[in-house]
């Protein structure tokens, strides 16, 4: 039925041309057909030889909305296809005003819509521009001077996956090569859009990896990462750490799914990605102020959630921190910023926060056990004050960022030393159900500890005479730390190897 009122109410210097390479008596018929030939290279060369996409583009005007949607979706989609790859039609696009032609289109369809044909229309035009963007300079502008900002806020604010993914598309390809338009979505009118994306993939999720492009491009090579977090809270109130209150309320979930999915960039390209300082100062400034949390959790008999704000924001920061330490300890020292965020962590007391967190934790439970049957043989047992673990692999995390910090640092060697803190990281060479690979991160940690510090191998030696490490709770394991007399480097063994 709308075909037909189509093809009587559109103009003949339209429908003509199209139905002239399609053996088609319908518009619907001609487009598919048309389609289907725009699939290959050659297709959309043919096709745009004989001046198809200027014809679709009239098409789009002629077209009332919603009634000619199903129709517009068709013609989106053939533009979608001319454009993708083949310059000249690119060229086209942008000289007869494709860009206004889509915008227009846009305004047209309701936002806020529970039809998924409205979302499927303005998925098509932004995968469309998303081709055209490819093409280069001159298209990024045309493109991003009709939708920055207000066309792109308007378009983050719709919930659904399908229109964010392609919407991260065109704004990464647009800005990454651009120095104006990254500023502008870094500033003041940009960071909006940014924080309206955040808050729809956190909702419905994201099914392509260009919103982990444009967060890695914004929060790491731009280092807008404390910006962002900020604006991610729907109220605007986070942003100052060290002078807020720590409250259960204190982080979004936005906040929370943008951590996740920064340490999942980062962990992914660690030896490509740069953390400036002020990232790192941010990060640490979140772990300092979610690890109220645990005394929250101490406190409640029912504990939090796994999937609380702030117990999922303590997780991420100490996954990130854990390779931001990876990462400085990897590259050398005179390569250009690589050490600065260490230096920060360092002089920001974060080896003695993460040793205050692990002692402050009741021991893994094998290691209870053992200390349990010392007490039952020695005498009544003592009551504990100890913290619980706010989720499982908190242990974990906090020894491999330890682990991290002592590769090849002797002044952090010599800090965790001097905080009585090298018979604490021996107890965690143990296999514990709450906390999957607890020994290797233990083994790799107390490694790092004594590796070219013959000091810290001292206070190890001393822990047990003649040469090894013979701790009550290690023993009870079948496991001892020796210290080579030759070379002195000091290595986790089995005590049946003896």
């Amino acid at each position: 039925m709308e075909d037909e009122i189509f093809k009587i109410s559109l103009p003949e210097n339209i429908l003509q041309p199209l139905f002239s390479v399609s053996s088609s008596s319908t518009l619907n018929e001609t487009l598919e057909f048309l389609i289907e030939a725009s699939r290959t290279p050659s297709g959309r060369l043919d096709l745009g030889s004989k001046n198809i996409l200027s014809v679709v583009l009239q098409l789009c005007q002629s077209l009332s909305y919603p009634l000619g949607r199903e129709i517009l979706l068709l013609s989106l989609k053939l533009l979608r296809n001319l454009c993708a790859g083949e310059m000249a039609n690119q060229n086209s696009f942008i000289e007869q005003n494709g860009v206004g032609v889509v915008s227009t289109i846009f305004s047209s369809v309701v936002l806020d819509s529970d039809s998924d044909s409205d979302y499927g229309v303005i998925r098509m035009g932004l995968q469309l521009l998303g081709n055209v963007s490819l093409a280069g300079e001159a298209h990024q502008c045309a493109i991003w001077h009709q939708f920055f900002p207000a066309r792109f806020l308007e378009i983050a604010r719709v919930r659904k996956r399908e229109t964010c993914d392609p919407l991260c598309m065109v704004i990464y390809t647009c800005s990454d090569q651009s120095h104006e338009f990254i500023t502008e979505i870094c500033g003041d009118k940009g960071l909006p859009i940014l924080a309206e994306i955040v808050r729809t993939a956190s909702t419905v999720g994201f099914g392509e990896d260009w919103l982990k492009l444009l967060l890695s491009r914004i929060c790491f090579d731009e280092s807008h990462f404390p910006l962002l977090f900020s604006k991610s809270c729907p109220d605007g109130t986070s942003g100052s750490y060290e002078n807020a209150e720590f409250r259960d309320d204190l982080f979004a979930s936005e906040q929370a799914f943008l951590m996740d999915i920064l340490s999942e960039i980062l962990n992914e390209q660690i030896n490509e990605i740069t953390v400036s300082s002020d990232v790192a100062s941010c990060v640490l400034g979140i772990l300092q102020k979610s690890t109220g949390v645990i005394d929250s959790v101490s406190g409640c008999k029912s504990g939090f959630s796994s999937g609380s704000n702030a117990i999922n924001v303590l997780k991420y920061s100490l996954t990130i921190l854990r390779d931001i330490c990876a990462q400085t300890g990897q590259r050398s020292s005179h390569q250009h910023g690589s050490e600065d965020a260490f230096d920060l962590f360092v002089s920001s007391g974060l080896v003695e926060l993460l040793l205050r967190l692990l002692r402050d934790l009741e021991p893994p439970a094998i290691i209870r056990k053992i200390i349990k049957q010392g007490e039952n043989e020695d005498g009544p047992a003592s009551s504990s004050s100890k913290s619980s673990s706010p989720y499982r692999g908190f242990r974990r995390d906090v020894v491999a960022v330890i682990g991290n910090c002592a590769y090849r640092r002797k002044h952090v060697q010599d800090e965790i030393r001097e905080r009585n803190g090298i018979l604490l990281l021996l107890q965690q060479c143990v296999t514990d159900e709450e906390n999957p690979f607890l020994r290797e991160w233990g083994i790799w940690c107390v490694r790092n500890l004594l590796e070219g510090n013959a000091e810290n191998q001292r206070v190890v030696a001393e822990l047990e005479l003649q040469g090894s490490v013979d701790v009550p709770e290690m023993a009870g394991l079948g496991l001892r730390v020796e210290v080579d007399e030759k070379t002195r480097r000091a290595k986790l063994v089995n005590v049946s190897q003896r």
